[in-house]
């Protein structure tokens, strides 16, 4: 009796993956001033650990349009929720311990209702009010918000996938309808009234509580770890999504959806199975995102955030989960060295080329010419390095005619 292999052992390309993940993790530990060398900045750290958070984002989206065909237009918007449900231990808790600190000094101790009214206004005064909103009730609870970082994405895209895909929405008309969802969302976070502090955001989360002792150089480095593990686990779950039957079926949704409706599969689960779990995972990534970049505020849940999302995906080569990475990673990169002022000015006489403006105008050129020139993206360079093996058939017929295309012809 044959028995069958481990998932990791039929997929080696996942091996491959967790092993350049694992390289990487351990060569940026080393290079880190945390750990003596230096020869990688604390900055850059940062940079890289949020790259990562990206990559998982990528790899959510990959799966919900390279390989079930749903074009999100919305699905950073679940990422910045993600951030702002954590972004509110964060602000709070390091709040409360400045000012518990300074009223610990007055002659008699503070109530809990002083304490809490002290806070508020602490964190709501740049907005003008004084008193927390109820969506703040359990802020001070890292447990709670924790768990808030996994339902608040996970329970908006499943209201909104059911909605949708039960009407059967599809195409263009569900971009639109995704698109509108994350404008409606920002426009509400930048009213001062949304309870979360308006234009303003939240910000300050770079100081994590209860760590004070710990220099920006060790805690950058553990949420680097905390990323990169996170990604690992994301692309296994991933990979694992789009294996076997249930990946064949979300395969064929996307290229004939109404056939897989006609063989008896019911084709709007499996796409808000995969519309929900993919936005819970973007939540994830928001959530060890923005405590890395230390604000966020409405500007990063607009609707042109999830259109970048998906330009990384077609650059990196959509249904390939490696590309989505490749995407997700060189973009990002290349996007802090041209607009952090790294890329030197290009003065051509009559004009200075300065890439922090021209900056979206070539990534625009470059999602173009992928798209008219190399529509596998950047994953698609893997195929020249391994190509696929044709099975050995010591020059037999392709075709069951005479004359089909032999072995030997290729």
């Amino acid at each position: 009796m044959s028995t069958r292999r481990p998932y990791v052992m039929r997929n080696p390309s996942v091996l491959i993956f967790l092993a350049i993940l694992a390289l990487f993790t351990v060569f940026v530990t080393i290079g880190s001033e945390a750990m003596g060398s230096g020869f990688i900045s604390t900055s850059f750290v940062k940079t890289l650990g949020k790259t990562l958070c990206l990559a998982m984002a990528a790899v959510a989206m990959d799966l919900v349009w390279g390989y079930t065909g749903i074009l999100s237009l919305g699905h950073f918007a679940f990422f910045g929720l993600g951030g702002y449900m954590i972004g509110m231990w964060l602000m709070y808790a390091r709040t409360e311990a400045i000012v518990a600190g300074s009223l610990a000094q007055a002659e008699l101790p503070p109530t809990p209702a002083e304490l809490s009214d002290a806070i508020a206004s602490q964190i709501f005064g740049v907005v003008g009010a004084s008193d927390f909103p109820a969506i703040w009730h359990f802020a001070g609870s890292l447990p709670m918000q924790l768990l808030f970082v996994v339902l608040v994405p996970g329970l908006l895209a499943l209201v909104f996938g059911w909605l949708a895909f039960r009407s059967r929405v599809t195409g263009v008309y569900l971009s639109i309808l995704t698109q509108a969802m994350t404008l409606a969302l920002s426009l509400y976070l930048f009213q001062n009234d949304s309870g979360l502090r308006g234009n303003n955001g939240l910000s300050g989360l770079q100081n994590i509580p209860g760590i004070e002792g710990r220099g920006q150089d060790v805690v950058s480095l553990w949420f680097f770890w905390a990323s990169a593990l996170a990604l690992a686990l994301t692309y296994l779950l991933g990979a694992f999504v789009v294996s076997g039957k249930f990946g064949n079926v979300i395969r064929g949704i996307r290229d004939d959806e109404a056939r897989v409706r006609f063989l008896g599969y019911s084709v709007e689960g499996y796409k808000l199975f995969v519309f929900t779990l993919t936005a819970v995972i973007c939540g994830i990534a928001g959530a060890l995102y923005y405590p890395q970049a230390g604000i966020i505020n409405p500007a990063e849940v607009a609707p042109i955030a999830s259109i970048y999302l998906a330009v990384w995906v077609a650059i990196g080569g959509r249904g390939r989960l490696y590309g989505a990475v490749m995407g997700a990673v060189v973009v990002s990169l290349l996007s802090s060295w041209f607009t952090g002022g790294a890329a030197p000015a290009i003065n051509l006489g009559f004009y200075t080329i300065e890439w922090t403006e021209w900056w979206l105008v070539l990534l625009g050129l470059g999602f173009v010419l992928v798209t008219l020139l190399a529509p596998k993206g950047l994953g698609g360079l893997v195929d020249l390095i391994v190509k696929p093996k044709h099975d050995d058939r010591h020059g037999a017929d392709y075709g069951p005619d005479k004359g089909s295309k032999r072995e030997v012809e290729q």
